[in-house]
Parts: C-alpha cells; structure tokens; sequence
C-alpha cells in the first residue's frame, strides 16, 4: 500500500530539519557529479576519436558493445571485489557504466561534423585546440547536452545501488536501511528528496548551459 502524500512530505520535513537529509544526499550529490564528470570526459574522448577515425572505431567497437550490454550489477560488484569497499570503486563502477552511452551519443555526432568547416578550419591553419573548441565542440553541443541530461539521470540511479550495495551513508543507504524493515513512506520520502534535487540540477544547470551552447545556430539561422 501506498503511504497518504501528507505523509510522505512530513518524513521529508524531519528529515531535513534534523539535517539526515542533508548529509545523505550530500554524499549522493558528490559521487554522482564524480561520476558524472569522468564518464562525460571518457565518454566524449571515446566518441570524438572513434567518430573521426575509421580504423579506431573498427577497433574499439566491440569493447564498446560489450560495455552497453554487461549488466550494471555486474560492473558494480566486479568493482567492489577488484578495487574495495571505498569510494573509488563506487565512483569507477558508475562512471564505467555510463561512459558507453555517451561514447556512443558523442561518436554519432562526431560522424555528422561538416566537412566545409574542416576545410576552412584547414585553410586557415587553426590549432587542434582552437579547431576543437571553436569548430568540432559547437557542432556537438546538442549530442554532449542530450549525453548529459539522459547520463545524469542514469548516474543518479546506478549511484543508488552503488550505495544500496557496498556504501555506507548516502539515499541508496538510507534506502536499504528502510527495506529491510519494509518503512514505503521513508523509501519514498528519500525518493522524492533526491528526484527534486536532481530536477533542480536539470532545470537551473542543464537545461540554461543547453541553451547557450545552441545559440551560435540560432545567430546563424
């Protein structure tokens, strides 16, 4: 049964009025940006290269199969056997499990780049960084913005069980705690918290950085 939504949102006042909540999803919020920023750094380098080369593509296409179909669960508890218990592996295991995804976003977009501002970016002999920042980057602004948005929510999700399993403060914590004495109106009141703050990073972080990375096509349009 469903606990009354009244309910619900008086476990999340006392949870944060005795600054539980705080805490917890404070460590959650640090391994997911962790994660989140080394998958999209992996990620993007992964998808730029395999997208602009042939011949690495050819190469590092099976491992990037291989990474989109081997269960979640399995990379954490390989993670947690190989590496420990400790944050290092929770932030690997989650970054593992989301760099395929965006390698594959990323590689798509590399693929679709326009050939005539290579050629112009050759013709006026611009530096690879500054190729990549003022050429190669805008072009892929909606794939990183479409890799991230989707990634995030993703992230959050697999850091959960990274907590549920082998961490020992955080929401998936807290979660496993109120399994095991079957409490749905404290599941569901740790749920909610964390899904408001995740919607508040998507609508005041992504969603405006999504916008100004798009406005040079506008401008052009």
């Amino acid at each position: 049964t469903l606990p009354a939504p009244w309910d619900v949102a008086a476990r999340i006042g006392q949870l944060a009025a005795s600054g539980e909540l705080w805490f917890n999803a404070g460590m959650t919020l640090m391994r997911v940006g962790l994660s989140f920023a080394l998958a999209m750094a992996v990620g993007m380098a992964l998808g730029l290269v395999m997208g602009r080369s042939r011949a690495a593509d050819d190469w590092l296409n099976p491992a990037l199969i291989i990474g989109l179909n081997v269960p979640a669960l399995v990379v954490i508890v390989l993670c947690y056997i190989w590496i420990g218990l400790n944050e290092t592996a929770a932030i690997i295991a989650v970054a593992l499990n989301k760099i395929p995804l965006v390698t594959v976003m990323i590689r798509e977009g590399a693929r679709a780049l326009r050939p005539d501002l290579d050629e112009m970016a050759r013709a006026f002999r611009m530096a690879p960084m500054a190729r990549l920042r003022h050429v190669v980057l805008p072009q892929l602004a909606p794939q990183i913005a479409a890799s991230a948005r989707a990634g995030i929510a993703l992230i959050w999700k697999i850091v959960l069980v990274v907590e549920f399993l082998g961490r020992s403060n955080g929401v998936g914590f807290k979660i496993h705690l109120l399994f095991s004495s079957f409490d749905v109106t404290g599941v569901l009141a740790w749920a909610l918290a964390f899904v408001t703050v995740m919607l508040a990073i998507d609508l005041c972080l992504l969603r405006p950085w999504e916008a100004r990375a798009n406005r040079w096509r506008q401008d052009a349009a």
